[in-house]
């Protein structure tokens, strides 16, 4: 699985993930989050307003059991951890 980062830092959002699953087919906006010290793999979902008036999610991939999901996003948490290595974030501070 070849996965590309591009660096986000806007509040918990670390990077934003691209995936190429086959050759020239891609799935974007997999999203990199850290809350409370920990790394968080989220995955795109569509969102709708129903009938019903509410705002309803559907997740744009979906999978055939939830072990099968948890091991993906483990895989892109791995991927992340080895770029984030190589690519260390430089913080910034001003003084005022």
């Amino acid at each position: 699985m070849k996965i590309k980062f591009k660096d986000i830092n806007t509040g918990v959002v670390q990077a934003r993930a691209i995936i190429e699953i086959k050759p020239g087919m891609y799935i974007n906006e997999i999203t990199i989050l850290k809350k409370y010290n920990k790394i968080e793999v989220e995955l795109p979902s569509k969102s709708f307003k129903g009938k019903d008036g509410k705002i309803h999610n559907m997740p744009v991939i979906t999978f055939a059991s939830e072990d099968k999901e948890n091991l993906w996003k483990l895989e892109i948490k791995n991927e992340y951890k080895k770029w984030r290595k190589k690519n260390p974030k430089i913080e910034v501070y001003e003084k005022d």
